[in-house]
């Protein structure tokens, strides 16, 4: 039960509460946005594969949310994302990443369900991939671009993170350069490997 509210689900002046499953990450309260293998189009490495899976039906990679919140200083934006499991070629699903626009900017993933990376690197080229298991929380550090990849094989990756509100998104960065580093199988098992198109 709650007292004083104003019954506004997103009051950022006086706070709100929103509900959120905690094993699947949907919430009640708010949609989610999704991204199809063709919304990924040109971001995997073996495009054959990539072409295959969009004329066989095109497969649901991943789902968040996008909470309206005022990109405002001192106000944070929170929600969940849900990576499903799957592999274009032997690249695992994955969201498509993005810097902040607002560099300077460290957020919090926080693993409710499912298994998984978080992929980051900087634009000086330094890189890192922090495990993600349910209980598992991964601080991405400003200045670091950062993906969320599924490696499961029954469950969905899902993350609860959250951000300071003003931060925005810079997804062009990534899908003109791509990441340094892919997240492939390899021998059943997830692996590292550089990727040869990065910046072309």
């Amino acid at each position: 039960m709650d007292f004083n509210i104003s019954g506004k689900l997103f009051d950022f002046e006086r706070g709100f509460r929103m509900a959120f499953d905690k094993e699947t990450g949907f919430s009640p309260d708010l949609p989610t946005g999704k991204r199809y293998v063709s919304d990924m189009r040109g971001m995997y490495l073996d495009s054959e594969a990539e072409k295959a899976l969009i004329e066989g039906g095109n497969p649901l990679v991943y789902e968040f949310h996008s909470m309206p919140a005022p990109e405002i200083a001192g106000d944070m934006c929170f929600g969940c994302s849900i990576v499903y499991p799957g592999k274009v070629g032997d690249e695992y699903y994955m969201t498509r990443g993005h810097f902040h626009t607002i560099v300077d900017t460290a957020e919090v993933y926080y693993c409710l369900s499912g298994h998984g990376y978080m992929l980051c690197e900087n634009a000086e080229g330094d890189w890192n991939a922090h495990e993600l298991t349910a209980g598992n929380a991964v601080y991405v550090p400003k200045r670091y671009a950062h993906r969320s990849i599924c490696v499961g094989t029954a469950e969905p990756l899902v993350t609860f993170y959250v951000f300071r509100a003003d931060a925005g998104h810079d997804y062009g960065t990534i899908e003109t350069k791509g990441f340094r580093k892919l997240m492939v199988e390899r021998d059943g098992k997830p692996a590292v490997i550089d990727n040869p198109r990065w910046g072309k």
